[in-house]
């Protein structure tokens, strides 16, 4: 609605506020604001790791999140399973950081899959995890020593001096992927149940 000039003629290029404007929503500066799930859904590939799980329930803000909480949740992971040894940290500690970041990556529509290029299935990773752990914990028999025996390596680095390795660093890491391994499993079992019962129920997944 323009206002009317002095012959009773409406003004063009004029706004009276309160009124809207006749080119519909999206058409100016003073049409109407598009609804959230409009302009919050990506319009870029996927930014994440591994496959996008629900293409269509995708969300800019989570999405923006994750990619940059993801991978620094795992690099504070991986600090903690290297000081665990020396201080508060360790394998378990350090998998249960690890899994926030895929439960996470879960939340904002990514899979279970722990990385993008090399597919591994939580099963798969929780028997990697534990065959590294038991091996680690036995293999102190083979020299005639304890189980869970633990020794001190030294391992010469020319340029930065020598780097200080505890063999119980192998039994945290085997520990550490089978706690990430049980956590994706989880995801896959409940995430597949609940979307299971959103199709039941007639919505969309």
């Amino acid at each position: 609605m323009s206002p009317a000039g002095e012959d009773g003629a409406a003004v063009p290029g004029t706004w009276v506020p309160g009124t809207s404007t006749e080119s519909g929503p999206g058409s100016g500066p003073f049409a109407e604001s598009a609804p959230f799930e409009s302009w919050d859904r990506p319009r870029s590939a996927w930014m994440l790791p591994g496959r996008c799980r629900t293409p269509r329930r995708r969300t800019l803000l989570l999405e923006i999140t994750s990619r940059a909480l993801f991978p620094t949740i795992l690099v504070f992971s991986v600090y903690l399973l290297g000081v665990g040894h020396y201080g508060p940290g360790g394998g378990f500690a350090a998998g249960l950081v690890a899994g926030l970041a895929f439960v996470l990556r879960y939340i904002a529509g990514g899979s279970t899959d722990p990385g993008g290029l090399v597919t591994i299935r939580p099963p798969v990773l929780m028997g990697i995890g534990l065959t590294v752990a038991v091996s680690t914990a036995l293999a102190p028999l083979l020299v005639g020593a304890p189980v869970l025996s633990s020794a001190k390596l030294t391992v010469p680095l020319p340029p930065l001096g020598e780097l200080d390795l505890v063999t119980s660093l192998f039994l945290d890491v085997g520990v550490y992927l089978l706690i990430v391994g049980v956590v994706l499993d989880l995801l896959r079992a409940l995430g597949s149940g609940i979307e299971r019962d959103m199709r039941a129920a007639g919505e969309e997944v």
